[in-house]
């Protein structure tokens, strides 16, 4: 069973950044694509960026391309969403997600991971 755990969420007013960070378990985590979706209040949960098992390519959501940046450290076994520029609409919960050897577009696909993590809090201020 691979877990999946986040951190570095809170408060930051609007033009801030954030680094979020997410451990995994297991000794597989090459193997994974890992992605980052977040869930605002009353809203369905939305992709933000991913990055495939192999290859460089990252895929990030238009509404964040150019201010996030995903990127990964398999040696600590963690990806990482470095968020800049923060506006108040980024306030949600934002997710990790792996699923092994994924690539493509589908990667953008809430239903095309198989792990979840529980989440951390982004809250942006005006």
């Amino acid at each position: 069973q691979v877990q999946l755990v986040e951190s570095g969420g809170g408060l930051v007013q609007a033009g801030g950044s954030l680094r979020l960070s997410c451990v995994t378990s297991g000794r597989t985590f090459s193997s994974y694509a890992m992605g980052w979706f977040r869930q605002a209040p009353g809203k369905e949960r939305e992709f933000v960026a991913t990055i495939p098992w192999r290859g460089t390519s990252t895929y990030y959501a238009d509404s964040v391309k150019g201010r996030f940046t995903i990127s990964r450290d398999s040696a600590k076994n963690t990806v990482y969403l470095e968020m800049n520029s923060l506006k108040p609409d980024d306030s949600a919960v934002y997710y990790c997600a792996a699923i092994p050897w994924g690539i493509g577009p589908s990667l953008s696909r809430v239903g095309e991971y198989k792990y979840w993590g529980q989440g951390t809090q982004v809250t942006v201020s005006s």
